[in-house]
């Protein structure tokens, strides 16, 4: 099947009639079924060559998890993967040098940034490229409208690194920037919208339920008695709100203040929970048996409903342990690829601090049962 690349300018006029698309291929075709294996070893050599540049010092984006999320996804030649929070490409890079000329990536991301990174990758990549700028769940969703099976699908969530350095965007508590956190720039809800109109209960609720902030009540009060005064409009000012609502030991307890509240808040925006359980069962039912599924979280709140999700499938016989034999016949429809989370050694961590809360988790899926979209 022939491609070409639709220039950014083209994608923007396709906007108004659908999510943009950006496909490319270049080169000759590997055969589909080349299947040589590679060892684990390989592969974490192979992700962390790519993460540094020709003269070996560390590139300015390195991907969390890089090595163990290419050996959990063994991509080989020919085969089709999706990447569904392409952010500023460092995975897809991985993975696209794995797929050969024969192989294809989609990509998916609703930020107008990740779609100029996805130019520059599409520009070097010898495998056929797609990029749809959506969010993943209505992204996953058209693939399945058009019959896209896969052979890996994965996550990295929440947001990436290229949002929180971009200071405008108002992602971060440690900058002065106005309050946004819109992944979407085009979207109307933002941060500013939320602290400006919603009510106390509302405020608390998205703070406790989002953020896990045990404050959550006081900060919504300090936030409605300021907004009274006048209107909070920058990261600082709502930073100042939230210092002043708290009691001192949790000032200086538990990392920065205004981090769980500012985690609540980007959440709400852009219904980053709403959209991973949307997703994660669109992207279970475009997998091929043998498929892999993958994902990367960065707070309790994905971890949980990645693993959740993974744990049910991979869930065979649900009688009671009373019984003496089966009676539900029931069949896992996953294979877990490893029980526990898998976490950044160490060295990651030190390399890269914002790796420190990250947890992978994958599955391989054993049948190809329909699976009902959500």
């Amino acid at each position: 099947m022939s491609t070409t690349l639709l220039d950014l300018r083209d994608a923007r006029e396709c906007e108004s009639r659908a999510p943009e698309l950006v496909r490319r291929r270049r080169g000759k075709g590997e055969s589909a079924r080349a299947r040589g294996r590679r060892p684990g070893a390989a592969a974490a050599a192979d992700a962390r060559a790519s993460a540094l540049g020709s003269s070996g010092e560390q590139a300015s984006h390195t991907p969390v998890l890089a090595s163990e999320l290419l050996e959990l996804l063994d991509p080989q030649p020919g085969q089709l993967a999706i990447d569904c929070t392409f952010g500023d490409g460092g995975h897809a890079r991985l993975v696209a040098e794995r797929l050969g000329a024969a192989g294809t990536l989609v990509a998916i991301d609703r930020d107008p940034l990740a779609e100029q990174r996805f130019a520059a990758l599409a520009a070097e990549a010898a495998c056929s490229l797609r990029f749809i700028r959506s969010g993943y769940a209505e992204a996953l969703e058209l693939l399945a409208s058009e019959g896209v099976r896969a052979d890996m699908v994965y996550f990295d969530l929440g947001m990436s690194s290229m949002q929180v350095d971009t200071r405008e965007r108002g992602f971060s508590y440690s900058y002065e920037a106005p309050l946004d956190m819109r992944m979407d720039p085009a979207q109307q809800l933002s941060a500013r919208e939320i602290v400006a109109e919603w009510d106390e209960r509302q405020l608390a609720r998205a703070l406790r339920e989002f953020g896990e902030e045990r404050h959550a009540g006081a900060i919504a009060r300090a936030i409605v008695r300021r907004r009274a005064q006048a209107p909070i409009e920058t990261t600082l000012e709502l930073v100042e709100t939230i210092n002043s609502a708290l009691p001192a030991p949790a000032r200086f307890a538990g990392g920065h203040p205004a981090k769980r509240s500012f985690q609540a808040l980007r959440i709400a925006v852009n219904d980053e929970l709403g959209q991973l359980d949307r997703a994660l069962p669109r992207a279970w039912a475009l997998l091929r048996e043998g498929g892999v599924i993958a994902g990367i979280s960065f707070q309790s709140l994905e971890d949980r409903r990645v693993k959740r999700f993974l744990g049910e499938r991979a869930r065979g016989c649900i009688c009671p342990p009373d019984l003496p034999v089966c009676v539900c016949g029931r069949e896992p429809e996953a294979a877990l690829l490893k029980r526990r989370s898998i976490v950044p050694s160490a060295d990651e961590i030190e390399r890269n601090p914002r790796a420190a809360s990250a947890r992978l988790r994958a599955a391989r899926k054993l049948s190809d049962a329909a699976e009902p979209q959500a």
